[in-house]
């Protein structure tokens, strides 16, 4: 069984940073690809970004050169660095845990990022 904690959400002012922190409680780490998703009041969940066993971050186009994906496999944990905040960032962000090759899909409960004008 996998779980997944998030932490690091919060409130900040535009232009600010926030560093978001995902501990996987699972047997495997190293293989999973790592993902940060978000979803805003009204809208669908969307990709952030995530990042590959081999360590590869892919970028929704909306947070390049913004955010960064990276993960610590002796840690079990995938963390998203955020800066240069926009009010539309915020979101619910969810942290999820997928194996190649196979259905698991396993997602965080969520923390919160608000972005204040």
């Amino acid at each position: 069984q996998v779980q997944l904690v998030e932490s690091g959400g919060g409130l900040v002012q535009a232009g600010g940073s926030l560093k978001l922190s995902c501990v996987a409680a699972a047997k495997i780490f190293g293989l999973a690809t790592m993902g940060w998703y978000r979803q805003a009041p009204g809208k669908s969940r969307e990709l952030v970004a995530r990042i590959f066993s081999s360590g590869t971050p892919d970028y929704a186009d909306t947070v390049k050169g913004r955010f960064t994906i990276s993960r610590d496999d002796f840690k079990n944990t995938v963390y998203l660095q955020m800066n240069s905040l926009k009010p539309e960032d915020t979101a619910v962000y969810f942290c999820n845990y997928a194996l190649p090759r196979s259905v698991l899909s396993i997602w965080g409960q969520g923390t919160q990022v608000t972005v204040s004008s």
